[in-house]
């Protein structure tokens, strides 16, 4: 029997994956379920289970995959070499944002708006959200303290109060991009610095 290969099962689960994200999209996340996941991935239930147990890890999965990689790169500006900003990090935020909107497997922005929705209501669902929210806001407090050290942000800000307010401006773009229609990383990016100027 020939030996599956780490790239074929990476492939194979972002297929799932990417399934569940069009489910979702369509369905929201209480509605979805495994059989409908099951289908959209055209694979067999034996080889979706075989990369999610159920539903919950595809819901973790989704989290990491939309937001794993934000907490990286706000780190990544925090121990980078150039003085960093409160609006740089927040530019960071929105190309990332904007990046999800326009993934090939679909505007993963909505699903984000259905999760949030959905921590609501599952508690589950809600530790999830809450432990990569977490991160991100542990991103954003490593940008403040450097902020503070290059003078772009005053010395008796509260990092984690800052990071709590800033971690806030990330829904409210994606909400207005998706029901407004109006707003942009620009745009967006422009009356944040207004403000701050």
């Amino acid at each position: 029997m020939p030996k599956v290969t780490d790239e074929h099962r990476a492939a194979r689960r972002h297929q799932v994956l990417a399934a569940a994200l069009r489910c979702v999209s369509r369905e929201g996340f209480h509605k979805t379920t495994m059989a409908h996941v099951i289908a959209e991935s055209g694979m067999s239930a034996g080889a979706v289970y075989g990369y999610f147990k159920g539903k919950n890890e595809i819901i973790r999965a989704i989290a990491d995959f939309a937001i794993g990689g934000l907490a990286v790169s706000l780190q990544e500006l925090a121990e980078g070499d150039e003085p960093v900003t409160p609006a740089d990090a927040l530019a960071v935020v929105l190309n990332h944002v904007e990046g999800l909107a326009e993934s090939p497997d679909g505007d993963l922005t909505r699903v984000a708006v259905q999760a949030w929705a959905e921590a609501c209501r599952d508690e589950q669902v809600r530790e999830i959200a809450r432990q990569r929210l977490l991160k991100v806001r542990g991103g954003w407090e490593a940008v403040l303290v450097r902020a503070q050290r290059d003078g772009s942000l005053h010395p008796d800000a509260d990092p984690t109060q800052v990071a709590q307010a800033m971690i806030g401006m990330m829904p409210g773009f994606v909400l207005q991009r998706l029901i407004v229609g109006d707003v942009t990383a620009a745009s967006y990016l422009a009356g944040f610095r207004s403000v701050v100027a």
